[in-house]
C-alpha cells in the first residue's frame, strides 16, 4: 500500500514564503515522479512542479518558475516545494502526487496525497 502525506501549508502575505513537504512509502521509487499540483476554488487542478527520482530532473510551470523550487532526499522518499515570492494568486490547496508516467499531466498520477491549504494575503 503506498502512502503519500504533504505538510506545510498556511497562511502568509504576499511576498513571503513557504515550504511544503511531501512523503511517500510502500514502494520502491527509484524510477517514479514526484508531482506537485494546485487547485483554487472553482477552477480545474493545475500543474505546478515535479522532479524524478532518478536524476532529480525538475519540471515546472511557468507560474512556478524562478519562484519556486522542488528538491528531494532520495533516502527518505521526501519531496520539498519551496515558494517564495508568494502571491494571493497562489492561494490553493496544494497535492503531492506520485506516478510512473509524464510528469505534468495530473491524470498520469497514480496516488495523491490528501492535500494542504495555501493562502497569500495581500
Amino acid at each position: 500500500q503506498v502512502h503519500v502525506v504533504e505538510s506545510g501549508g498556511g497562511l502568509v502575505q504576499a511576498g513571503g514564503s513557504l515550504r511544503l513537504s511531501c512523503s511517500a512509502s510502500g514502494r520502491t521509487f527509484r524510477s517514479a515522479v514526484m508531482g506537485w499540483f494546485r487547485q483554487a476554488p472553482g477552477k480545474e487542478r493545475e500543474f505546478v512542479a515535479a522532479i524524478m527520482y532518478s536524476d532529480s530532473t525538475t519540471y515546472y510551470a511557468d507560474s512556478a518558475k524562478g519562484r519556486f523550487t522542488i528538491s528531494r532526499v532520495n533516502a527518505k522518499n521526501l519531496v520539498y516545494l519551496q515558494m517564495n515570492s508568494l502571491k494571493p494568486e497562489d492561494t490553493a490547496v496544494y497535492y503531492c502526487a506520485l506516478g510512473w508516467r509524464a510528469p505534468m499531466t495530473s491524470s498520469n498520477y497514480d496516488y495523491w496525497g490528501q492535500g494542504t491549504q495555501v493562502t497569500v494575503s495581500s
